[in-house]
């Protein structure tokens, strides 16, 4: 059994793996100040709820763009579950050719994207994951990591528009039933569901022209439920992307 941690900016979420399998998965929000026992403790019951036995984990694998919280769920591994974890880009490399100018500064949580897309879906293709920011990450067609885009968050987007516009109230992020909002929290729903579905799909075409061919398009990450249903932009959406990119290049490096 692998337990894999994919940890961003603003959750955490955990895999638990049988073989290729992922069984099951839970997420935490990215607390900063996180404690090793709070990590370990909500683990294990976790673990007990669902029946599995922690002794039976066999690795653990992490991918993290938040260095912060990295001593206290390495900590929380090797307390809780006695294993030392096996972290991407550190003592696990990800066996993907980088031609970004300066490829240690792609994280981690892209290269693992790109990997396990061209594994599972074949290249050319686009991988955009909507989280804290939205990136888009391009695969080429022999499975190289090309580079891509970073782009604001429809969450922070929304925050902005609250903080900076005086007499607008911070409203829950749903699709409205219809474009034309009829009153202030539908119009900001509207705008903000609609109008970032129609900025993605602009960078995707701007990047096929820039390739010189329609490269296929998947969609992952916390709110690619939401968008990826917005017109027929994507061929899939695949919100475990990450934790089996992990699974997949553990399984490689062993």
């Amino acid at each position: 059994m692998l337990f894999a941690i994919d940890i961003g900016n603003t959750n955490m979420e955990f895999g638990i793996f049988e073989g290729d399998k992922l069984a099951s998965k839970f997420r935490l929000v990215t607390n900063r100040n996180i404690t090793s026992d709070e990590v370990g403790l909500f683990t294990m019951q976790f673990f007990s709820f669902h029946g599995y036995d922690p002794r039976q984990v066999e690795d653990v694998v992490i991918t993290s763009v938040v260095p912060q919280v990295m001593y206290s769920i390495s900590h929380s591994m090797r307390k809780y579950l006695k294993k030392d974890p096996l972290i991407v880009g550190e003592n696990l490399p990800v066996p993907i050719e980088n031609r970004y100018d300066n490829p240690k500064e792609v994280g981690a949580d892209r290269l693992v994207n790109s990997y396990a897309g061209f594994q599972k879906y074949g290249g050319p293709l686009i991988i955009v994951d909507f989280g804290t920011a939205t990136t888009f990450d391009v695969v080429s067609g022999d499975g190289a990591y090309l580079g891509g885009l970073i782009y604001p968050g429809i969450k922070i987007s929304m925050d902005a528009l609250f903080q900076n516009a005086a007499k607008l109230p911070r409203v829950e992020l749903v699709e409205p039933d219809r474009v034309i909002g009829k009153n202030t929290v539908a119009s900001m729903q509207a705008g903000a569901i609609y109008g970032y579905a129609g900025a993605v799909s602009n960078i995707v075409a701007q990047i096929n022209r820039e390739m010189g061919e329609t490269l296929e398009v998947i969609a992952t990450g916390g709110l690619a439920n939401m968008i990826g249903t917005q017109g027929n932009l994507f061929k899939t959406v695949d919100s475990s992307l990450t934790l089996e990119g992990l699974q997949m290049i553990y399984k490689q490096a062993r």
